[in-house]
């Protein structure tokens, strides 16, 4: 028995019909995709946020952001570029996320959405993904800029001593390993140099970002934003992480000279 062959005009109708598919589920694919990724994301933080509680638990206070030591390494080395990056202790040294040399531990710290288009950047793990909030987990007197000093210097806070911890940023997605309201404002109270890469922080898909002077690679980041709808995940001091709009971080100056929003980074 002879089997009918597909004419040309049938055959086109199929290709036509799979093309229209395909064209129809790229799209849906590639949102669930970087709908996982954001997920993924929020589960690092979650765990960074326990590490973070443990030391907060046993300590009676967070760790430090950053302790300059530069004779005495961190376990697994100096993380960062040698470039740009100040060698020493991280909070996520102190909190025991890097326990060694192993991968384990930076890669809890690689948010898997980041878009750091500079290779070198990319490959910093400092850079474009997570950031301690810089109000709570204060760096030391001698290991800070004087341009922080007054506000973010001296001894970490401790979870207890916050008034409502629930929410109080702690850790999100950022542009640095740490980032402090002035990251999230278009007038912070001094000028930031961004010949520092840590001044060049900021809240990935804030809409001030497109003002911002920041390094070549940093703009698809921080300004085209990191998860869909330009949200970001946020960890609280209380132990819990959501998504937020990108925008509800942003810190605004009113005509009396006050800021709006910084009850959300100090804790007060």
């Amino acid at each position: 028995m002879r089997h009918r062959a597909f004419t040309l005009v049938e055959l086109l109708v199929v290709i036509s019909i799979i093309a229209l598919l395909a064209a129809i589920s790229f799209p849906l694919f590639s949102r669930i995709r970087e709908r996982a990724k954001s997920i993924a994301c929020r589960a690092n933080i979650h765990e960074l946020l326990v590490s973070l509680t443990v030391y907060d638990n046993q300590h009676q206070s967070l760790p430090n952001g950053f302790e300059l030591k530069e004779k005495v390494k961190p376990p697994g080395g100096y993380l960062g570029s040698s470039s740009w990056d100040t060698p020493g202790w991280w909070w996520f040294h102190f909190a025991g996320v890097i326990r060694d040399k192993s991968r384990a531990g930076t890669k809890l710290l690689q948010c898997p959405s980041k878009r750091l288009d500079d290779p070198a950047l990319n490959a910093d793990p400092l850079c474009g993904n997570y950031g301690a909030n810089r109000a709570l987990c204060k760096v030391p007197l001698t290991s800070s800029r004087g341009l922080y000093r007054d506000d973010f210097a001296g001894a970490p806070l401790s979870i207890t001593s916050l008034k409502q911890p629930g929410s109080t940023l702690l850790i999100s997605d950022s542009g640095y390993s740490l980032i402090c309201w002035w990251n999230a404002t278009a007038d912070p109270p001094y000028s930031l140099d961004p010949g520092y890469i840590e001044d060049t922080s900021y809240v990935p898909g804030l809409e001030i970002n497109k003002d911002k002077i920041l390094k070549t690679g940093q703009a698809a980041d921080a300004i085209g934003g990191r998860h869909p709808n330009k949200t970001i995940n946020v960890g609280f001091a209380d132990g819990h992480a959501d998504p937020k709009p990108a925008n509800d971080l942003l810190v605004e100056k009113t005509e009396d000279g006050r800021y709006t929003n910084t009850r959300l980074w100090l804790g007060q």
